[in-house]
């Protein structure tokens, strides 16, 4: 598929997705999910080394623009990539930045 075959729609999600991206913390935690890795929230802050509560805010809205998804499990909530397609694009911005 091409970038001319999507709909405005489309273009719309794919837009507020990058938006959501665009952020230190956030491509952080797309690298840390990489390969189809489920990390819980606690895993994450302490990858971060953050607040927990900072890192809730950035999974929260990483899950509100559709590039995760959650699964609950007992006590615990598991966040992982929603599409692994999004993998190659830490991988594109990894390469761009050396």
């Amino acid at each position: 598929m091409k970038i001319n075959d999507l709909t405005t729609e489309q273009l719309e999600r794919a837009a507020n997705m990058l938006k959501a991206i665009a952020h230190p913390l956030r491509i952080a935690i797309l690298n840390y999910l990489d390969e189809g890795k489920k990390l819980t929230v606690t895993e994450i802050h302490e990858l971060l080394d953050v607040e927990q509560s900072t890192t809730s805010h950035h999974l929260g809205i990483l899950k509100d623009k559709g590039v995760l998804l959650s699964q609950r499990k007992g006590k615990h909530t598991f966040y992982f990539l929603k599409h692994d397609n999004l993998s190659n694009i830490i991988k594109c911005v990894s390469e761009c930045t050396e």
